[in-house]
């Protein structure tokens, strides 16, 4: 899994219900030392300082530095303070509800189109970028996705974002194999993060989960097994592994139709 004592930089942090902070504990079990990033220290006042989960004590911590990847100049200084990393996790996405998401795919607010496209898929390319000159002795990064071969009703442009996401991961892993860097990307059933349930239609997405998943989907409890695949995809035991989409969905993205009442676990 992990190599213990390496460094592994978790960025997209929102709050400790988040994939991201279940991703960073789950490597620290592992003996790995853990980076989180924030976009900005008003966003971990918001979402982070406040929770009721964890203690101050809990909190002072956790390795948490700032960096908004749309910013050139922060991205810069955040990698020249890092060090040497081992990993790399990017779990960030956005799109503006208002107009990008919703009942109509149709939508005039180009600008925000191409700041959602900008953060949630282009931001990739730009972190690597900054990151693999740290990686000297090779490594890997894993961004999460959500399922993009298909059109889900309210997902609209976000859809469209993680398809470009999942190429840019083939192509960065294309690029990085000289660096023996892999890329992979784990595509995750939802999930109730705070980022996820602000996203309109997403008990319906958790409804339709429980209808086409072959195992049991639960959407407060199943960032374990998504942690637990992108932990082993940033590890020496996926060294050949690069590329690809691995699918921690519960099955849902192979099944045609519904379940069936006799295919369901008891």
């Amino acid at each position: 899994m992990i190599e213990a004592g390496k460094t592994y930089v978790v960025m997209g942090l929102l709050n400790n219900d988040s994939i991201a902070f279940a991703i960073g504990k789950a490597i620290e079990s592992h003996g790995g030392k853990v980076i989180f990033t924030v976009q900005n220290e008003r966003f971990k006042r918001i979402f982070f300082d406040r929770s009721k989960d964890l203690s101050a004590d809990e909190i002072a911590a956790l390795d948490i530095r700032y960096c908004d990847v749309t910013i050139e100049d922060e991205l810069k200084a955040f990698f020249e303070g890092v060090g040497e990393i081992s990993g790399l996790v990017h779990s960030i996405g956005f799109a503006n509800p208002k107009t990008c998401l919703g009942a109509e795919f149709h939508t005039d607010a180009i600008e925000d189109i191409k700041n959602g496209f900008n953060i949630s898929a282009v931001s990739l390319a730009s972190i690597v970028r900054h990151a693999y000159p740290h990686m000297t002795q090779g490594g890997s990064v894993v961004a999460l996705t959500f399922e993009s071969r298909l059109a889900f009703p309210q997902y609209n442009w976000m859809g469209v974002n993680k398809a470009a996401l999942e190429a840019i991961v083939r192509a960065l892993a294309r690029r990085h194999g000289r660096d023996l860097i892999r890329v992979n990307a784990v595509s995750a059933g939802p999930i109730a993060t705070k980022a996820a349930t602000s996203i309109p239609g997403f008990d319906s997405l958790a409804s339709t989960w429980q209808k086409i998943s072959p195992l049991p989907w639960d959407v407060y409890t199943a960032k374990t097994e998504v942690a637990n695949a992108a932990t082993f995809l940033l590890g020496p035991l996926a060294k050949k592994i690069t590329g690809q989409t691995i699918y921690v969905d519960g099955g849902a993205s192979i099944i045609g139709g519904e379940m069936t009442p006799e295919e369901r676990a008891n």
